[in-house]
C-alpha cells in the first residue's frame, strides 16, 4: 500500500509551556492523573518552571479555569483532568455533557489546544483502572496529546496552518 502523507506531531515539549487545570473532586483518581501528567510532559523535554498547575473544586469548573488560562497568551496548551463518576441521578450525564462542551469550546474559541483528560466512568473500578492499573493512565495520554498537537502547530493559535497553506486540506 502506498505511503499517505499525514499531518501528525512527535512527541517533544521542548520549550513550550503548559497549564494543567486538575479536578479536586475525586482526589484519589484525579492526583494520579496529574502525576502522570506532569512525568509524561517532563519525559517529553517540558521544563519544570513551564508547567503551571491550577486546581478547581470539580469538574464543572475546569472549562472556566481552562478557558481563562488559554487567554492569557502565556501557555501554548492547556491539559484538563478530572473524573467523573456515574451515581444514581441524571447529574452525571449534565455535568459530562458540560465539562466536554465547555472544553472543547474554549480550544476552538481561544486556538489554544485543550487536551482533555476527564475520564467519564461508570464505575470506580473503570476509573482506578484508567488512573494507572490496567488501562495506562489517562493524564499521561493527555499530556503527550497536548504535545503531539504543538507540533503541529505554529504557535498556538495557529494549529494546522502550515499545512492548509500547503494545500493538505
Amino acid at each position: 500500500m502506498p505511503a499517505v502523507p499525514a499531518i501528525e506531531g512527535g512527541l517533544s515539549a521542548v520549550g513550550r509551556r503548559f497549564a494543567i487545570v486538575v479536578s479536586r473532586f475525586n482526589a484519589f483518581i484525579t492526583e494520579r492523573l496529574f502525576q502522570s501528567a506532569y512525568d509524561g510532559l517532563l519525559r517529553s523535554g517540558a521544563k519544570k518552571k513551564d508547567i503551571a498547575l491550577v486546581r478547581v473544586p470539580g469538574a464543572f469548573e475546569i472549562p472556566l479555569a481552562a478557558r481563562t488560562l488559554a487567554e492569557t497568551g502565556k501557555y501554548d496548551a492547556i491539559i484538563c483532568l478530572g473524573c467523573l463518576i456515574r451515581g444514581d441521578t441524571a447529574h452525571y450525564d449534565v455535568i459530562v455533557n458540560e465539562v466536554t462542551r465547555g472544553i472543547g469550546q474554549s480550544a476552538q474559541e481561544t486556538g489554544v489546544p485543550h487536551a482533555f483528560g476527564v475520564l467519564t466512568c461508570e464505575t470506580l473500578e473503570q476509573a482506578i483502572d484508567r488512573a494507572g492499573l490496567k488501562m495506562g493512565n489517562k493524564g499521561f495520554d493527555a499530556a503527550l496529546a497536548a504535545s503531539r498537537t504543538l507540533l503541529q502547530c505554529n504557535g498556538p493559535v495557529n494549529c494546522f496552518q502550515p499545512q492548509l497553506s500547503q494545500g493538505f486540506y
